[in-house]
């Protein structure tokens, strides 16, 4: 299948299970493709052919993105230069989850997760150390005999009951001895345990900004808002106040203004967050469902309240 035919398939698959997925555009070079709501869960897809075009910036700028809009950032991949990616394993790029066309079925339709994850060295899977250890302990095994069974050390064995992944082989072994499940399943949306302080890039500094942006950024930051600039998305920057999160952008307006404001307003909605764009000058009040601001204007808002008013106003709410 080709990338585009997962991604319309991906689409189809969240529509019908009742998540508010965005559109599909056209904007290349972006950190991801769909955003995805249902309820409190918020989903962040990038699909790729082969994962290795992943790089360690875009997976910055997703990691961003999902920690500040507590969502769960993911890649459904195909291949990589050296393999294809398997159905149940999950795989990772600089911390960001992979996982198979195949994979996102099973978990999100049939509510199967999977049980491998790859890692250096090979196929792993976590364990349940307490379970193995009463279970251990209940057939009156020692650390050694069971370590003979699974073909590792003892040192592993008191590893894996502290919570330590094991070699699949090995975890098998031990499964098939004892009879019992002791591997615990993967929850791909469970694996960016990032706080927000430990990924997000606040700018302290708006010298490395130029013209227009140099100039909304540093009346933002003055007005009480926080800056993260992003390169790999729609909108130009994240914006935060105490209370609220916007996304941000600011343009020249052209012809391009409208297809860009397009995008932005459809993920503003899905995200649920507000969007904002910020313009030289405009005789407009709002395109494509985004409000814009007149640099002018925000000249004269006195602080981060001001800023949100404006943009309820021109929302029509």
């Amino acid at each position: 299948m080709t990338r585009k035919e997962v991604l319309t398939e991906v689409r189809d698959v969240l529509s019908h299970l009742g998540f508010f997925v965005s559109e599909p555009h056209t904007i290349r070079s972006i950190s991801f493709d769909i955003v995805a709501r249902r309820d409190e869960a918020l989903l962040i897809i990038k699909i790729l052919g082969n994962v290795d075009a992943f790089s360690k910036e875009n997976a910055k700028e997703l990691q961003t993105l999902a920690n500040l809009l507590c969502g769960s950032p993911f890649i459904i991949g195909m291949k990589s230069s050296t393999s294809d990616i398997e159905d149940g394993v999950v795989y990772f790029r600089h911390g960001i989850p992979i996982i198979s066309q195949g994979t996102f079925n099973d978990f999100f339709v049939e509510e199967v997760p999977p049980f491998v994850f790859a890692a250096p060295g090979g196929m792993y899977v976590h364990i349940d150390g307490v379970q193995l250890r009463k279970i251990r302990e209940k057939n009156r095994l020692s650390l050694g005999a069971l370590a003979e069974i699974a073909k590792v050390s003892r040192r592993s064995i008191q590893l894996y009951e502290s919570g330590m992944g094991a070699m699949m082989e090995a975890a098998l072994r031990i499964e098939e001895h004892l009879k019992e499940p002791i591997i615990l399943p993967i929850n791909p949306l469970m694996c960016h345990a990032k706080t927000e302080e430990e990924t997000a890039q606040w700018v302290d500094s708006f010298e490395g900004f130029e013209g227009l942006e140099k100039d909304v950024f540093h009346r933002l930051n003055v007005l009480g808002y926080r800056i993260i600039p992003t390169n790999k998305s729609p909108f130009d920057a994240l914006t935060k106040d105490t209370k609220t999160l916007i996304l941000t952008s600011v343009e020249r307006y052209d012809g391009t203004l409208a297809k860009r404001a397009k995008v932005v307003t459809n993920i503003s909605k899905v995200v649920e967050k507000h969007s904002v764009i910020f313009v030289k000058k405009s005789k407009k009040l709002s395109i494509e469902g985004t409000p814009l601001i007149d640099t002018n204007e925000l000249k004269n808002i006195d602080d981060s309240e001001g800023v949100i008013e404006l943009i309820l106003e021109r929302k029509g709410k």
